[in-house]
């Protein structure tokens, strides 16, 4: 019987210490290798067009591992000559105006026309969690579907204004896969509005009918970012509605700066729902498009955004850079309890801070 007991042990592969007790064996993991990122392999993937792998260079961009960004700087240096040709628009729009939808039957209309449309769309992120729906790939079942789309859903991560802070960077991967159209929608959460229209060529707003005097005054700030207003969901008995809205945010448009110089902000009906409007829609951007590029706007516009990007690029990196230093971290939580307590002003702590260093 202790023969077998034995016999048992050593086929288990537990051992006995030198008390004769067995022991559990120490197993031993070979530290599995990664296979080197071929950066050169990934961006001629992604200029053939492959999903899977504009994908991977997605995630590449949105990744802080350190490693992971100066890799992915040399992906997008590497595909810089194959952007910059697509026709980026952004959308935005009141609580319950139907983004979603819009952009499911918009971009499912463009990719049956023959276009290569990507949609990015920026999931609220929790507050609490740090986790994001991601719900957009299901809402946009019929999207999905065509093989000439591709829907990119991104957590907002917090970022200021609801909006990734690797959308820009994003975009241009998408463009350098051939995307003749981007979709970025926004969390219409005030401030996303304008970021997103820092980083887009045409700016969709879309509301629903009624358009009294309060939904106009909270309105007013969107309404002059947008260079075309959608009436959503005229559809139905609602249709009849939609028009006489159409016409009340025409007569307010009247008093508003237009968002494009040049340009006369639009307002149209458009039902999802019914595919009604949605090539007048089409018909109004690439007017837009032409008449930006006749007058020189088109292209002025971009170097802006470039030079707003690169600016912002240096904040963050500066902000990144102090909140990095544990000294820094020290010295303003430091200055920070004296503020609290009275002792200093709020100036006198920030020249403390860059003054006052030995």
């Amino acid at each position: 019987m202790q023969q077998k007991d034995t016999a048992l042990h050593v086929m288990k592969g537990v051992g006995r210490n030198h008390d004769g007790l067995s022991e559990t064996p120490r197993r031993t993991f070979k530290k599995k290798k990664q296979t080197p990122l071929d950066l050169e392999h990934l961006a001629t993937q992604i200029r053939a067009g492959s999903r899977l792998e504009l994908s991977r260079g997605i995630t590449l961009v949105e990744s802080s591992n350190l490693e992971h960004r100066a890799q992915a700087q040399q992906l997008l240096q590497e595909l810089l000559p194959d952007t910059g040709k697509s026709i980026r628009i952004g959308i935005t729009g009141v609580p319950g105006a139907g983004k979603s939808s819009f952009i499911e039957a918009f971009g499912t209309m463009l990719a049956k026309m023959g276009k290569k449309v990507a949609v990015l769309a920026i999931d609220p992120s929790s507050s609490l969690s740090g986790g994001s729906i991601l719900g957009d790939k299901t809402r946009m079942e019929e999207l999905v579907k065509q093989p000439n789309a591709f829907v990119r859903p991104s957590p907002t991560a917090g970022t200021l204004g609801g909006v990734h802070k690797k959308t820009r960077e994003t975009m241009l991967l998408c463009e350098a896969a051939g995307y003749d159209v981007i979709l970025i929608e926004t969390v219409g959460v005030g401030q996303s509005e304008t970021y997103v229209r820092g980083m887009v060529d045409f700016f969709l707003l879309l509301v629903l009918t009624g358009a009294g005097d309060e939904l106009q005054g909270m309105k007013k700030g969107i309404m002059e970012l947008a260079d075309t207003i959608i009436v959503h969901k005229a559809d139905g008995d609602n249709a009849r509605f939609a028009k006489r809205t159409m016409q009340e945010y025409k007569q307010i448009l009247h008093f508003l700066q237009p968002a494009t110089p040049g340009w006369i902000t639009r307002a149209l009906t458009v039902s999802s729902l019914e595919k009604k409007g949605l090539d007048n829609v089409w018909d109004t951007i690439n007017e837009f498009v032409q008449t930006g590029k006749d007058n020189n706007v088109f292209d002025q516009r971009r170097n802006e955004q470039t030079r707003d990007w690169f600016r912002t690029m240096i904040t963050d990196h500066l902000i990144d850079t102090f909140y990095g230093d544990p000294q820094n971290k020290q010295q303003v939580s430091n200055l920070e309890a004296k503020i609290l307590n009275g002792e200093l002003t709020v100036s006198q702590g920030v020249e403390s801070l860059f003054h006052d260093k030995v």
